[in-house]
């Protein structure tokens, strides 16, 4: 059967305008009316607020300067390369003034990393935060993209002190003084009736099982949709109850901690928060104690996080030198789903605050389930229920519609899609059907509408709420000269949700050398050989914390198929060894 929402009717949704114009100037009922005194966004470590204003004449300045000193236009692709910033999101939306398509990166990548979405997404033009410009030079050269198309974000507060090499590059505030000083020379990008549900906006990077992440192609109508979604199930701007037990109110404060490149960061943590007229703390890198310390320093009521963050808030001991039931009124989890007694603990920590969890995809651009707003408490462990406007449908394996409480893989139909893989047909057939997207999670649905994810059924591994291919890590080793063969399945992790773990079929040369010493020494070091090179290669949440192990044959199918699913219940049942062996007081004292 087909299940949809119960959370209302969605409202009609613009269809002709872009992402900036939508969060600037579009009123609705569900949007509330900000004053003048509530600002935009503030600068977690100086304190600095930026109200309205500032922000239109930012993003227009910019958006001149971009035109005027770099011939920015239509449809060329500008690669953030960068941590949380105040200026990120005044860097997104002048981009889409002009047209142009936004590619947020992980700061943290390797510099082959970044060649690869560089040379996936035919980025123009590099906008990088100082910390990362030594990857974002490496990474620039090898795509030939000429350096004076590197501009930097400003450093700021304490790390106001560029580098002599990073001084040599032009800053956001030396485009926005230029597009100050001149003349608009641009024309504001404007969308024809029905033109934003194609015109692109975002190219955000999904991993697949290819082992290649892909370009998911974002229009202007999806995270526009997603937001409305959003307001419409938490009713912003509705008196459905007292004012101090609304969920979300005009004036409120919401930590900006999610990265802005990550699609659960970018249209929930920013673009939502920011339409229900509440301030946003820009935090570049969460540090757990310092988290603490901006809760209190600026009365934050909201905290929109993943798993690792709350795993933290509920077992470190500092968190008791702090009143955090004060400030908090919202937590919300998201990216990856959170445990039955993580949620106890949560609930017992913040008595008082609407807390629960919601489920998504960057193909479905965000949420498609979220806690619902009947209850200031999530079902623990549900991923909430349907937002407005979705449908979903649960497959057997044998292809017929589950009914209530029986297991499948979700099929979700959202206004708020995704239109393809961006240069990937094969995959784009693969996923997206007809309006609906393949999720490849195990759910049930329960019949008070409550999504309950119960597995992935994909080969992807969610790792701190990222994703990773096990192909992307199995191509990588392969480059290993010790190597054969390789598969990598993860294994669960309280912290991590999942850890990467590695079988390792060694070459004929390495295997004789480990059989010849009888210590035990050459297996250990070519095992932190093999760990060092993954972690020299990719970004950290990939890099293999379950370890490796050796094994004499990798099993497949008889048509040459990985049977990962093998390896996985052989590494789970290793796990089980090992957690009852080091008990759960000393994992955790091992994880702070």
């Amino acid at each position: 059967m087909e299940i949809h929402s119960p959370a209302g009717i969605l409202p009609t949704i613009p269809d002709d305008l872009t992402v900036p114009q939508f969060i600037f100037n579009f009123a609705h009922n569900t949007r509330p009316l900000r004053s003048q005194e509530i600002p935009w966004l503030i600068e977690d470590e100086t304190g600095r607020k930026i109200f309205e204003t500032e922000v239109r004449e930012r993003t227009t300045a910019l958006a001149n300067g971009l035109w005027s000193k770099y011939a920015l236009a239509e449809d060329d692709v500008v690669l953030l390369f960068s941590r949380n910033h105040v200026d990120y999101p005044i860097a997104i939306w002048a981009v889409h003034t002009l047209g142009g398509v936004i590619s947020g990166a992980n700061p943290d990548f390797s510099s082959n990393e970044l060649l690869y979405q560089i040379e996936a997404t035919k980025a123009r033009l590099l906008i990088v935060h100082p910390e990362a410009l030594e990857t974002a030079l490496s990474a620039a050269r090898e795509a030939n993209i000429p350096l004076n198309r590197i501009i930097t974000f400003n450093r700021t507060g304490t790390h106001s002190n560029t580098s002599p090499e990073a001084s040599q590059f032009a800053t956001i505030d030396e485009v926005v003084e230029q597009g100050q000083r001149i003349p608009i020379g641009f024309k504001e990008h404007k969308l024809g009736k029905g033109e934003a549900k194609t015109k692109l906006a975002f190219l955000s990077f999904s991993s697949g099982t290819t082992g290649k992440p892909k370009a998911v192609a974002i229009p202007h109508y999806a995270p526009i949709t997603n937001v409305i979604q959003l307001a419409v199930h938490h009713r912003v701007n509705q008196d459905y109850c007292p004012k101090e037990d609304q969920r979300f109110r005009a004036g409120d404060v919401a930590i900006g901690l999610l990265p802005l490149y990550h699609i659960y960061g970018l249209v929930i943590n920013l673009h939502f928060m920011l339409y229900s007229a509440m301030s946003l703390v820009i935090i570049p890198k969460f540090n757990l104690l310092g988290t603490l310390d901006s809760i209190v320093r600026h009365r934050i009521s909201h905290l929109v996080l993943v798993p690792p963050h709350i795993v933290l808030l509920c077992k470190h001991p500092a968190v008791k030198n702090y009143a955090l039931h004060k400030y908090v009124r919202f937590v919300m989890s998201g990216a990856a789903p959170l445990s039955h007694e993580v949620n106890q603990q949560l609930f017992d920590l913040l008595p008082d605050a609407h807390i629960g969890q919601a489920y998504g995809m960057t193909e479905t651009c965000t949420a498609v389930t979220m806690f619902p707003i009947t209850s200031k408490r999530g079902a623990s462990g549900s991923a909430g229920q349907l937002m407005p406007g979705c449908i979903a449908r649960v497959v057997k394996q044998d292809g017929s519609l589950a009914g209530y409480n029986e297991p499948g893989e979700l099929v979700i139909y959202t206004p708020s899609v995704a239109t393809c893989y961006a240069n990937n047909e094969k995959a784009t057939k693969e996923t997206f059907i007809n309006g609906w997207i393949v999720t490849g999670d195990e759910v049930k649905i329960d019949r008070n509408g409550e999504v309950w994810v119960l597995d992935r059924l994909k080969e992807i591994m969610k790792v701190r709420g990222f994703q990773v291919a096990p192909a992307e890590l199995e191509g990588c080793l392969l480059d290993h000269a010790d190597v054969s063969n390789a598969c990598v399945v993860g294994i669960p992790d309280d912290y991590s949700g999942e850890i990467p773990i590695a079988y390792i079929v060694l070459t004929a040369k390495a295997a004789e050398r480990i059989k010849a010493d009888p210590t035990g020494k050459a297996s250990e070091e070519t095992k932190k050989s093999i760990i060092k090179h993954v972690a020299d290669n990719k970004v950290k949440y990939k890099h293999l914390a379950g370890g490796v192990e050796f094994v004499d044959v990798i099993p497949t199918s008889p048509s040459g198929k990985l049977l990962r699913r093998v390896l996985r219940e052989r590494a789970r049942e290793m796990h089980k060894q090992r957690e009852s062996r080091i008990g759960h007081g000393t994992r955790m004292k091992a994880k702070l």
